[in-house]
């Protein structure tokens, strides 16, 4: 495979000279084209998610001879893509040029900085992933059960490669804060299993498909049973022990990444890559603290509405307090999720013009992640499965699950939010397979922000605590842009942190978008249709922000030429 891959990128390195607008396009494209197969070839969780299904028995490679060797192969990629004369695509192919490009770019700073030796977050990792993988399988005939067992015996190496890259990762001081660790051994342990058969990675045993024939069935159980046993258990408890008694240990005490070797550079491109934008932090803190102070206006006229008599802080401790906030049961919460949801989906006719095709549902955080997840997130479905969207509602510590948020949080993670959004961008088979299947997180989560705001338009928050629960959560994005900067560019500490979220939250980018509408609004007056609106946002999928910005400036131009003065 490693020499198919060289031979694949140097048969292309000499770049192909273009005379005309459609002969660089083409260029382009073939670049686009093999890219894609080779990162579905390197990335086989990644092919199998987008519905190529030729590496379904294999999980990924991330030893240090790999990571040399797909750096080499972005580098080669860029180097083709920059022989193009920028100038002589059309305006759809600069911006598929641009975002094609600044992938690759992400991905070669990534190897540069070394972000493969931080391969977890607060919230979730590779571990996590790996044990929803019988979520995104097909499990159709013997040989889609076979390959799933081939990624089960796999995972005790893909764990090996993982620790020895955190180790060089301890080795200089390239660790998430040690306060990060703090609960992380409840996480593995729910994979540590005495018996196989309570192990999530049996669950596909446990109801076969037709199309696998009676006979097969006890002997692929005994299979699952002794690899559940020997391989996926081993490996989860290696990581235990690695993760507690080695990493924990020796982990950073310091937060920022302004800590971390090179770490102001690498902040940096963090913000280049997440904004879409050429921000310092010094400009993104700026605009966090002016948003928190709008927010925290907002916020006060509410308070004033329900005639509380206390002040702002004596008004959050109620809200974390009263239990009428709060479900009493798992089923509750899941209820009342749905409701919000299901009744969001009688108000899309009205708001948008094109609509995905995909469903969802609605389910609780699976158990086995629950205790260090967040309050709901959206999952999508795998490629060419017969899988819906899911929209996940976390059911732990339901003392902490306020129902004053929920509707804004269903708004943002279901619909016309995350669900909407992402499987819309599936279906733009127009678009080129890395644009289809890419997210942009200033697009996606401006999206998801704007949704919640466009509840208000579909007549939801009417009650007054369901209005500051929205408040609360654009209120908490907001802080977010204040104390990223803080602890990773300014030195904040922990403490200040926590004081500064506890003083303005109970617990924004999509004011690009709201602002992009006003204009539109201003310009076409009584013309404006907010559905063809929303699609000319939707229908690019996943783009920059200053791409969008564009965008919209030719919807607004188009719609003029078309209903006149």
């Amino acid at each position: 495979m490693k020499a198919r891959l060289f031979l694949l990128l140097v048969t292309f390195v000499t770049p192909v000279s273009a005379d005309s607008a459609s002969d660089a396009a083409a260029t382009l494209h073939d670049i686009f084209e093999r890219e894609w197969a080779v990162r579905l070839e390197e990335s086989p969780l990644t092919a199998t998610s987008v519905g190529v299904h030729d590496y379904n028995d294999r999980l990924p490679t991330v030893a240090p001879t790999d990571l040399e060797r797909r750096d080499a192969l972005w580098r080669g990629f860029l180097a083709e893509v920059d022989a193009i004369d920028r100038e002589s695509l059309g305006k759809e192919d600069r911006i598929n040029l641009d975002i094609f490009r600044a992938q690759l770019e992400n991905r070669v700073a990534g190897h540069t900085f070394g972000s493969w030796q931080i391969p977890f977050n607060a919230d979730s990792g590779f571990y996590s992933s790996f044990a929803r993988l019988a979520f995104n399988m097909p499990f159709r005939t013997v040989e889609d059960y076979e390959n799933y067992l081939g990624r089960l015996r796999a995972w005790p190496r893909y764990v090996g490669e993982q620790i020895a890259n955190m180790r060089q990762g301890l080795a200089r001081a390239m660790t998430q804060p040690r306060v990060v660790l703090e609960g992380i051994d409840a996480v593995f342990e729910k994979q540590m299993v005495d018996d196989p058969e309570t192990s999530v990675f049996f669950q596909p045993f446990e109801q076969f498909s037709v199309a696998v024939a009676e006979e097969e069935h006890e002997r692929l159980r005994e299979v699952a049973r002794s690899t559940i046993r020997d391989s996926v258990v081993p490996g989860y408890v290696a990581l235990r022990d690695f993760m507690v008694d080695e990493y924990a240990l020796q982990a950073r005490t310091s937060l920022g990444a302004s800590e971390l070797p090179d770490g102001r550079r690498y902040y940096q491109q963090r913000i280049r890559h997440f904004t879409t934008l050429d921000l310092t932090p010094e400009e993104i803190h700026r605009t966090g603290l002016a948003e928190v102070a709008r927010i925290r206006a907002e916020m006060d006229a509410v308070i004033a509405e329900v005639g509380f008599e206390g002040t702002f802080d004596e008004f959050l401790e109620f809200l974390r307090t009263d239990s009428r906030f709060y479900p009493e049961t798992a089923e509750e919460l899941l209820k009342e999720a749905a409701y919000i949801a299901k009744t969001m989906d009688g108000k899309l006719p009205a708001l948008f013009k094109t609509m995905p095709r995909l469903p969802y549902t609605v389910e609780p955080v699976p158990d086995d992640i629950a205790p260090k997840y967040t309050a709901g997130r959206y999952v999508g479905a795998p490629e060419g499965s017969t899988q819906p969207g899911r929209y996940w509602v976390n059911t732990y510590a339901l003392d902490t699950r306020s129902l004053y948020n929920l509707e804004a949080l269903s708004l943002h993670e279901a619909v016309p939010g995350h669900h909407f959004q992402g499987a819309l961008n599936r279906e733009l088979g127009e678009l080129p397979n890395f644009r289809r299947f890419s997210y942009l997180s200033a697009f996606g989560e401006g999206w998801g922000l704007y949704s919640e705001w466009l509840g208000l338009e579909a007549g939801f928050y009417k009650d007054p605590y369901s209005n500051f629960g929205r408040l609360t959560y654009e209120m908490w994005r907001a802080c977010r842009l204040v104390v990223d900067t803080g602890i990773h560019a300014m030195g904040w500490s922990r403490d200040q942190v926590m004081d500064f979220l506890a003083t303005n939250t109970a617990l924004s980018l999509h004011e690009k978008i709201k602002e992009l509408r006003r204009r539109a609004e201003r310009e076409l007056g009584a013309a404006f249709d907010v559905r063809l609106f929303h699609d000319a946002v939707l229908l690019n999928g996943s783009i920059p922000l200053s791409v969008l910005e564009g965008q919209i400036d030719a919807f607004i131009a188009e719609q003029k030429s078309a209903t006149g003065p």
